[in-house]
This record gives structure tokens, C-alpha cells and sequence, in this order.
């Protein structure tokens, strides 16, 4: 009788979701994780649940998932994670609980069962094919597979959004669930955050998927507009102008917490993953773009007279990683006019760093007839280390570079004391120290813009592929993104900390402005003055000197 009336009371799960976090020793849920439970389990058929990260989504859709077994356990579920150990830990950690809560224990699978972190059945279930639960990667055999209930628990993940190719990748693996669903009283489940402008949880929405969002701070008159019916209505009730930027779950994440996630994120990376707000309405948002870059294969030692640029899908780079806004590419010249010319310069710019998030950022470019050429782009997280120092002057020797620009962001010029004993031993160079003081992504956008949207910076394909394969080795997936050069210099906004990581293109941006003086000049009115250069060349060799009759009056 007792048993009756606890399961009569166990029908909403919400007090399921009780006592699971009773029998975890978390405190009791807060509002906004009942009313995430309360969505899961009346839901659509179809529901994404797009909530801030550390809510607890996930451990609340794993009780989800022990309840649906409790009041069915002849139900079939299918877990897909963005990689297999993720979907299995899911549910490693729901056969945990079978075991543990005693409401729960009688559905512990027999020893003839399948219970394995792979796969497990419940004690009660009847013979089937399908184990009650199965954990599976979004890019295992999904095919063959039969559920009654998908949960994809953060399947998007910023290491398989990286680039275009792997965004269209995940979206054909997610097809794959609507076959194996079973047809009638069966749902699918997304759980997650975006983890990029172009986020697949925007595309489900287009496929008659109901969303709802959980944002960490009540949000802007903008975002409301933008969230239209889709904010859960805990937060648009109680939502009011005085609130705005306020925490939404002040006991577990206040101000001074929100606030060190931010500048750990970044202005942008805060706004999609606790905002959830991957809105780019504003085209002037992000004034640098990709597809201004000329991007081609450049000569160590020589550049040609003139470079003509276009955007033309022929000439667009498909081979090369993009982790550009959706619509942005890189694209090679049209043509190229004129001979090729050894190059006017070669300097090297250092952004230096101490130990820490931030890293010691370098870049090679050179100069030739008004245009800036990017030949090397790296970083090292290692300090001032002996690593570190010796690599830069390995990068300098090897393309033969004239100066050393050394950003004196701090330590007074200790960074260039460091550097040239590595320096005089190997690569005698001149090296010289650079104070900025303006806003920093103002003064970079105020550098970099004119000089891009003019297409005077070129970029050898090698860079590009080097930015983003080298980086993805030596920074975890979750945060190599943000170290790329050409990921920085597409999401750079105006606003102070719009970037978490800004040190490559701040090195960018100290090489280029060495150069601006040079670039008045017309690459036309070169090419003029060289063709009479050549042509006054030619006519000595066949008549000596020439006459100076500027004497004779008329």
C-alpha cells in the first residue's frame, strides 16, 4: 500500500527527480531544474532543451530516463553522445543508480542480462533484441538500432562544429534517428548548447523541432525579441528591464561567478553557451571577414607585381579548413599581372606572454609593391621558455627576417633581453620594442580593416592549414578554436572582450602596422615606373648614358 501511493505520487517526475537528488546528497532542486524536468517529461514528441552549461541538464535527463523505465520497463532507449565515452558514462551512470535507490533496485538486470556500460537491460523487461538502454557515438553504426525514446545528449560539441564540412557532417548523422525511432507514443530528446553561430540545434528548428531555452542571466530586450515563445516562461514571466543582466539562478551561479565565466569565454562565447544567443542580425558585428583575404600559394623569396582579387565560387578554396561565420570562405586570385619581384622586407612580430591561458604569439610577414604577405602564424603556451625563445629564432632564421617587433605589453622589455642571447648566437637580428596603449580590439580593427577589405593582405595556403592542424594538437578540443588566428580575426568585435584568446591577431595586427606607411603606394604606378626603368635600362645598354639636353634653349 505504501509502495502504491509512493509510485502514484512518482508520476510526476518531478518528485522522482527528488528523490534521485536526495539519494545523490545534491541539495534540492532549484527552479529552473524542475522546470527543465517538467519540459522533458511533458514535452512534445520532438524538444530540444537548450540551457546554459552546468544547469545539470544531463544528470536530470538520465533520472528522466530511469523513470521512464520504472513506469515502463519494457521501453527502449537509445543514448548518443558527441563521442561513445560520453554516451557511455550516461549510462554507466544509470545502471549505477538501479543499484543504488531502493525503488529502483528490482529493475537490476539478472545475470543472464546484458549489463554492461554499453548496453543493459532491466530485470522486469521482456525478451527483446533492443537492451532497455543503449549508449552509442554520434558517429557509430546508428543504423540497426530500434528506440522508443532518442536522447542526443550533446551531440554538438566545439570540436565537430569547427568547420562548414563538419557542421554538414552532424547534421546527417542526426537524420539517422527518425529511422530508428519507433512510430506512434516515441520522442527525441536534444540536450545541449550551441557551440557555434551556426549551430545545428537552429537547423532542427526548421525540421518542426519545439525549443526552449534556459539562459544564465535574464536576458536584453533584443534577446527576448529573438527568443520569441521559445524562452522558458519561468524566466519571460518574471522577466522585467530592471533584471537584465541579472543571474538566473543566483544560488548557484551569482554575479562574481557569471562575470569570470565571461572573461574566461569571451563576449561571444559567453553570449552563445550561457546567453544561447547565436543571433548575427548585425552584418557590421564582425567587420573582418575571410573571404577578403587573397589566399594562395606564395613564394618564400619573391611576390608578384600585382594580385587581383575576387569572390567568384570557382575560385573559392574548398580544400581548406573553415572556421569562418556560415556564408564566409576563402577564395584564391583571379590572376596575377606582371613579374615576380623579391620581396622589400621581412619583419617578425612577438606578442610575448607569461604562463597561463595566454600564449606567446608570433607571425612572419613580408612586404612587396603595396601588399602585405602572411608567410608563418604560431603560438607557444610554454612561457618564456628555452622552448619558446629558441623556436622564435628558429622561425626568424628561416625566413630570413630583417626585424623583430616585440609587443611591451609588460615587464619592460624583459621579453627582448631574453630573446637575444638565443638571438646572437644564432640569427643575429635587429629587434625593436612596440607600446600600445589604445583599446586593444580597436586599435587591431583600425590596423587590420582597411588593409583587408582592400584585399592587400595576402595569405600562403600553408598558414591557414597550419593555424588550425597545429593548434588543434597542442590545446584541448573545447578551447583550440579559440586560439586560431582566422577564427579570432572572423568573431573580432569593437567592444572590449569580445575575444577570449586575442594574441595571434594582436601579433597580426603589430606586423601590418609596421607596413602601412608603405602601402600608398599604387601597385599600377609601380608597375608604370618599372616598365621605364626597364625600357631606360635597355636604351643604355645601346647608347651609353643618356644625353642631358635639358641646356639648349628654344
Amino acid at each position: 500500500m505504501k509502495n502504491q501511493k509512493l509510485l502514484t505520487k512518482l508520476t510526476d517526475f518531478r518528485n522522482f527527480l527528488y528523490l534521485t537528488w536526495k539519494h545523490l546528497n545534491l541539495p534540492e532542486p532549484t527552479k529552473i531544474q524542475y522546470d527543465i524536468a517538467d519540459y522533458i517529461a511533458n514535452g512534445d514528441s520532438r524538444i530540444i532543451v537548450s540551457a546554459f552549461r552546468g544547469v545539470g541538464k544531463s544528470w536530470i535527463t538520465a533520472s528522466y530516463v530511469l523513470w521512464r523505465i520504472l513506469l515502463n520497463p519494457n521501453i527502449n532507449i537509445l543514448v548518443v553522445s558527441a563521442s561513445k565515452n560520453r554516451a557511455d558514462d550516461f549510462s554507466t551512470f544509470c545502471l549505477r543508480l538501479l543499484s543504488e535507490i531502493p525503488i529502483l533496485q528490482h529493475l537490476y538486470p539478472r545475470d543472464e542480462q546484458r549489463q554492461s556500460k554499453i548496453s543493459f537491460d532491466v530485470n522486469t523487461a521482456s525478451a527483446s533484441q533492443q537492451p532497455t538502454v543503449k549508449s552509442l557515438g554520434i558517429t557509430s553504426q546508428i543504423t540497426g538500432s530500434r528506440a522508443d525514446l532518442v536522447v542526443a545528449d550533446d551531440i554538438e560539441t566545439s570540436g565537430n562544429t569547427q568547420t562548414q564540412f563538419m557542421r554538414d557532417k552532424l547534421s546527417e548523422a542526426i537524420k539517422e534517428f527518425e529511422a530508428v525511432i519507433k512510430p506512434d507514443t516515441s520522442r527525441i530528446v536534444y540536450l545541449g548548447t550551441p557551440q557555434s553561430e551556426q549551430s545545428i540545434y537552429n537547423k532542427l528548428q526548421e525540421r518542426g523541432y519545439k525549443i526552449r531555452y534556459w539562459t544564465a542571466r535574464y536576458p536584453s530586450e533584443k534577446q527576448i525579441k529573438s527568443y520569441g515563445s521559445n524562452l522558458a516562461p519561468i524566466i519571460n514571466n518574471t522577466w522585467d528591464i530592471n533584471l537584465i543582466g541579472k543571474p538566473t539562478e543566483p544560488t548557484r551561479f551569482d554575479e562574481k561567478d557569471l562575470l569570470e565565466r565571461e572573461a574566461s569565454y569571451g563576449r561571444l562565447g559567453f553570449n552563445m553557451q550561457y546567453q544561447l544567443d547565436t543571433t548575427l542580425s548585425d552584418l557590421n558585428k564582425f567587420p573582418l571577414k575571410l573571404s577578403d583575404l587573397v589566399v594562395m600559394n606564395c613564394n618564400p623569396e619573391n611576390a608578384p607585381e600585382k594580385v587581383i582579387w575576387a569572390s567568384s565560387p570557382e575560385l573559392q578554396h574548398n580544400d581548406l579548413p573553415n572556421v569562418g561565420l556560415q556564408g564566409d570562405a576563402y577564395y584564391r586570385p583571379m590572376s596575377i599581372q606582371g613579374s615576380w619581384l623579391p620581396y622589400t622586407g621581412c619583419v617578425m612580430a612577438i606578442d610575448p606572454s607569461g604562463k597561463g591561458r595566454d600564449e606567446t604569439a608570433y607571425c612572419v610577414t613580408k612586404f612587396a609593391n603595396g601588399n602585405i604577405y602572411l608567410l608563418d602564424i604560431g603560438g607557444f603556451n610554454a612561457g618564456y621558455s628555452e622552448h619558446t625563445l629558441s623556436k622564435l629564432v628558429d622561425v626568424a632564421k628561416k625566413h630570413k627576417v630583417n626585424k623583430i617587433l616585440i609587443e611591451q605589453n609588460f615587464g619592460q622589455g624583459m621579453f627582448e633581453a631574453l630573446l637575444k642571447p638565443y638571438l646572437i648566437k644564432q640569427y643575429p637580428c635587429t629587434t625593436e620594442m612596440v607600446h600600445q596603449q589604445t583599446n586593444k580590439h580597436r586599435r587591431i580593427l583600425d590596423t587590420l580593416e582597411p588593409i583587408i577589405s582592400q584585399h592587400r593582405l595576402i595569405v600562403d595556403k600553408y598558414v591557414v592549414k597550419k593555424d588550425y592542424e597545429e593548434t588543434n594538437m597542442l590545446y584541448p578540443q573545447e578551447t583550440a578554436l579559440r586560439y586560431q588566428l582566422f577564427y579570432q580575426l572572423s568573431r573580432l568585435q569593437k567592444e572590449v572582450h569580445s575575444l577570449a584568446q586575442d594574441d595571434r591577431i594582436d601579433c597580426l595586427q603589430v606586423a601590418c602596422n609596421h607596413w602601412v606607411k608603405h602601402l600608398s603606394r599604387d601597385q599600377e604606378l609601380a608597375m608604370k615606373m618599372r616598365k621605364e626603368e626597364l625600357f631606360n635600362a635597355e636604351m643604355e645598354k645601346y647608347f651609353g648614358d643618356p644625353v642631358d639636353n635639358s641646356w639648349i634653349k628654344i
